[in-house]
């Protein structure tokens, strides 16, 4: 038996009831992620008279769009292609969820080139100055996930304190029970609705993605974008950050059921679309070294 086996606690997914208007969790976690975003790239300007108030209010709204809009296709794209073939307005089906990272990168990526070419910026003066707020973004969305009882990790049987059951995964558990009858030894039962159902200790996944790809992404950034780096490679070492972050805590996340195993025996599609991540993240690095543009600061070589 475990020492000990914590039980998500099944969070009501609505925060606030005002009236007819109901708060989601999640929903409040995007307008944290927004503030936050907001707060960290005014504090940003102190340091770069290139920059103003006003432009930050205009490219977090940019960027909102950005998050929204590619979250939200690039999830259907890259996970339910065959469902939006069938049925093309699965897209517009957002009370069923759905988002994701990586299609919000490229969301991001996207309305940041509009960003730029409205006030005549470089695109990569744009993404270096805006990148270091991004990981508080991705701490509370992740948080969002652990809420609302969802994307949690594999099955574990390494004893840990701090693994979870999840009742919201219980037929996913009892299905896998019937698979591999060996893991009945790590069951524990737990009663919903009255009935008594086996659980599986599962880790709780969300929490790691949010300490690796919120925190320590977050303050590896940070510092580094706190003193004038080449152009790019405040880009660079995000993309290549999250890449590896992603990729490994890949190995903890249960994968979408309708997804597996896509690669190898044992890689997911959040890998795979990690990999792309990390090379392009390296290469980045390396050519902005290589090049030594600065757009602030005493080496400043670019108008």
């Amino acid at each position: 038996m475990f020492p000990l086996i914590l039980t998500h606690p099944q969070w009501d997914p609505v925060a606030l009831h005002l009236g007819p208007v109901q708060a989601h969790w999640y929903g409040l976690m995007y307008l944290l992620a927004f503030a936050a975003a907001y707060a960290l790239a005014w504090y940003r300007t102190k340091s770069r008279p290139d920059w103003n108030a006003d432009m930050v209010a205009d490219l977090v709204f940019y960027g909102a769009m950005g998050v929204i809009l590619g979250g939200r296709i690039g999830y259907v794209l890259f996970y339910q292609l065959s469902e939006f073939l069938a049925n093309p307005m699965y897209l517009f089906k957002i009370n069923q969820g759905g988002m994701s990272f990586h299609g919000g990168f490229l969301g991001v990526a996207i309305a940041m080139l509009f960003f730029a070419r409205k006030y005549k910026k470089n695109i990569w003066n744009v993404l270096d100055f805006i990148i270091p707020c991004v990981p508080t973004g991705l701490l509370f969305g992740r948080i969002g996930n652990f809420i609302n009882g969802e994307l949690w990790g594999r099955v574990s049987d390494g004893g840990y304190n701090w693994l979870m059951l999840f009742p919201q995964a219980v037929n996913e558990d009892n299905e896998l029970l019937k698979q591999t009858p060996a893991l009945q030894s790590l069951a524990q039962t737990f009663m919903i609705d009255g009935n008594n159902y086996l659980l599986l200790p599962r880790h709780p996944s969300q929490l790691y993605q949010a300490f690796t790809e919120g925190v320590v992404l977050f303050v590896l950034v940070w510092w580094f974008a706190s003193r004038p780096r080449p152009r790019m490679a405040v880009s660079g070492l995000f993309v290549m950050g999250y890449g590896i972050a992603r990729f490994i805590t890949e190995f903890f996340r249960q994968p979408d059921a309708d997804q597996g195993f896509i690669l190898l025996g044992w890689m997911t599609k959040g890998q795979m679309l990690s990999l792309p991540m990390i090379i392009g993240g390296l290469v980045l690095l390396i050519w902005a070294y290589k090049n030594q543009i600065y757009d602030w600061g005493s080496q400043k070589n670019v108008d």
